[in-house]
């Protein structure tokens, strides 16, 4: 197997910097949208042949690894809050939380049952890769959950998530106590089907202040964490807008925190501490640079890890769906150039 990722994030030496990309899977590719032209996006989760199809479509681009294609709303249908994806709008749930005791309403469930189809893709597309790459597994972080489960759908604010962590403390505790038991046994299941690491997505976590993330939220993350130890693969705990995080969430026993491009690369991995593996942290618009401009960018970063163990390349977000799939394959070509020890 091409195990580069999996030893930089043991911080073990490799012949050059493992790449891989957020969204790697998705509708920038002319054979992801084919699939698509047939089937929704619920529809390919839905299938754990056309998600195993989808999930090693990238592999042609030399990435060093695949990413299970699925999404991070996935648990909450058979928690009890079913969501369609609307056009123009994204996701939408149709059974929000509006008081404090809808919380109590939400069923725990057993992955391995509830989520069956996502476990059977996890199996599918390890055949598939046939030990060529590793596979990642995925899932969301509990406060992105509950954002979803709250608001309804996407926000801008998030007024409604914060009103309700503020002022039902209690309820909120419950709600986290839920999601993280779930979000810890989908990981846990992932891994049994095969997934050689797994990645906790914390997307909408940086519209949090330092005290709110660390006084409502971090503990159950600790936890999500503390449980995935017994399974001894690697881990990556991520979030978006998190500057002001980062020296909280490497409280974490992840093995790797991502970075988004918003924080200097040399600084953040010295926030989290050299102890830990880091990913990151390309901004994904930069893909859309001409390639000198492209290649300077992935250069400064590469400079500024230093050659240390423990760097995973990768944008700071997810590839957005415009982009050229040949300059996503340029850029793991060059960052495997560029890096060769």
């Amino acid at each position: 197997m091409n195990d580069r990722l999996l030893r930089a994030l043991r911080r073990e030496p490799v012949d050059c910097t493992p790449v891989w990309f957020m969204r790697q899977a998705g509708r920038y590719m002319a054979e992801y949208r084919a699939i698509r032209s047939k089937y929704t996006l619920l529809e390919i989760c839905d299938r754990p042949e056309v998600t195993a199809e989808v999930t090693l479509q990238p592999v042609r681009l030399g990435v060093d690894a695949c990413i299970l294609f699925a999404d991070i709303l996935l648990p909450l249908a058979p928690m009890g809050c079913p969501f369609s994806f609307e056009k123009g709008e994204g996701p939408v749930l149709h059974k929000p939380i509006v008081k404090a005791s809808d919380v109590d309403e939400l069923r725990l469930i057993d992955p391995r049952e509830s989520l069956s189809h996502v476990l059977e893709g996890v199996r599918l597309s390890k055949r598939e890769l046939a030990g060529k790459l590793p596979l990642i597994g995925f899932a969301g972080a509990p406060f992105t959950l509950a954002s979803y489960l709250l608001e309804g759908g996407k926000s801008a604010h998030f007024l409604k998530t914060k009103r309700f962590m503020i002022e039902h403390p209690e309820a909120w505790e419950k709600l986290m106590v839920k999601l993280s038991t779930v979000v810890a046994d989908l990981l846990i299941a992932q891994i049994d089907a095969g997934a050689d690491v797994v990645q906790l997505f914390d997307s909408w976590v940086g519209q949090l202040s330092p005290h709110d993330y660390t006084t409502y939220v971090l503990p159950h993350v600790q936890g999500i964490f503390e449980k995935l130890q017994a399974r001894n693969v690697p881990t990556i705990h991520f979030g978006t807008g998190t500057a002001t995080l980062l020296e909280h969430m490497a409280t974490c026993k992840s093995s790797a925190v991502g970075l988004d491009w918003r924080m200097p690369f040399a600084k953040g991995w010295e926030t989290i501490g050299h102890e830990k593996a880091v990913q990151g942290n390309l901004d994904p618009c930069m893909l859309f640079a001409p390639p000198e401009k492209l290649f300077a960018a992935a250069d400064r970063i590469l400079a500024e890890a230093g050659g240390r163990n423990g760097h995973v390349f990768n944008v700071g977000h997810g590839i957005l769906p415009e982009t050229d799939p040949g300059v996503v394959k340029a850029l793991v070509d060059h960052v495997h150039e560029r890096s060769k020890r």
